[in-house]
């Protein structure tokens, strides 16, 4: 029951199936998704690594297993201890949100809002911003993301499904959550922080910590200083300046 509340409220595993997340995520690897902010009205935000459900077109159908395994494979899912055989998700990173207008031509660099964006600290060594699969300008309609893979020349993409419904974006509703931290295996342990120059366009959202994070933060500190004025003494004290 403990794993399962886990899996459906605060984090679920998943693995990587594919090198289109290349450097950053390496095929094999398990990353933890955070599904709590969510519920606080967080929405994705530019530079985010997200898993999101397939919006519909982007992947082939699921293969179906039978027998004993895979009876095996639906309870051990259904608790959070192995991935779904039949699990449509998909892993990419968001470079736009809604009501960004994004855009990239061959040999330039990817554009948000008209400002180029910084990608040397997650674009595959080698790749080009968009050469292979230039785009836009493409206006992301409010409540939708663009989402791109880091290994650029191996991510099916926003850029390669513009044919769908909403250009190749996804709804922020099929989002399951932020992927936050590589759990598997030990050697590559560490987290997924938002690259500075997206950090840097998604303006006043991404500077405030989560809803959840702020008011875990909040309490306490209210708390430790009721109890300081109700012993007389002064709320702050003046430390050193660093």
């Amino acid at each position: 029951m403990l794993a399962l509340v886990i899996k459906t409220f605060l984090l679920q595993a998943f693995s990587i199936p594919s090198d289109s997340m290349q450097n950053t995520l390496q095929r094999g690897d398990r990353v933890l998704v955070d599904k709590l902010t969510p519920w606080f009205g967080n929405k994705p935000e530019r530079g985010e690594v997200v898993v999101f459900h397939d919006p519909g077109g982007w992947l082939g159908e699921a293969p179906r297993s039978e027998g004993f395994g895979a009876r095996v494979q639906d309870v051990l899912s259904g608790i959070g201890l192995m991935p779904s055989a039949e699990d449509q998700d998909l892993i990419k990173r968001v470079i736009a949100v809604g009501g960004d207008t994004v855009e990239c031509h061959k040999g330039g660099s990817v554009l948000v809002n008209g400002e180029a964006v910084d990608e040397s600290d997650y674009l595959y060594p080698g790749n080009t911003p968009c050469d292979d699969r230039p785009f836009g300008p493409i206006e992301v309609p409010e409540g939708r993301l663009w989402v791109m893979g880091d290994h650029r020349q191996d991510s099916l993409d926003s850029r390669y499904h513009q044919n769908l419904a909403f250009q190749g974006t996804v709804s922020e509703d099929d989002v399951v959550g932020r992927a936050v931290v590589i759990a598997w295996p030990v050697s590559r342990w560490g987290t997924l922080p938002v690259p500075g120059s997206l950090d840097a366009l998604a303006g006043q959202a991404a500077v405030g910590a989560p809803g959840a994070v702020a008011l875990a933060g909040a309490v306490p500190l209210v708390l430790w200083r009721r109890r300081r004025a109700a012993a007389g003494q002064p709320a702050w004290t003046r430390g050193p300046v660093g």
